[in-house]
């Protein structure tokens, strides 16, 4: 479901690029991170936590690691840490990540 963005629209850039997020396609600015991308889109949670917490990016330099999305079939990236490139796939995660040394036991 797209709700408004929290966040003030900027001046339409010449270059666009395309993603999908959870199979819908979202388009950014060249420059945007995966993690501006996702919030000016939608605004949602970018993954649940333990007992189906949302969790979403807060501080947007790497330290919180609240934005982790898979990002290409990769699990666990900072949305943040992440330049948007055009045709990325990128999916919400939902549970708790799995760590290294971590089995399905």
């Amino acid at each position: 479901m797209k709700i408004d963005s929290r966040f003030l629209p900027r001046p339409e850039a010449e270059l666009r690029i395309t993603m999908t997020l959870d199979g819908e396609p979202i388009t950014t600015q060249v420059g945007d991170t995966v993690a501006a991308a996702v919030l000016a889109h939608s605004g949602d949670a970018f993954r649940s936590a333990g007992q189906d917490t949302p969790r979403a990016a807060y501080c947007m330099m790497g330290v919180c690691f609240e934005c982790l999305l898979e990002i290409d079939g990769r699990a666990n990236m900072q949305g943040c840490m992440t330049h948007a490139r055009d045709g990325m796939v990128i999916r919400r995660q939902n549970g708790l990540r799995k760590l290294n040394g971590d089995t399905d036991d």
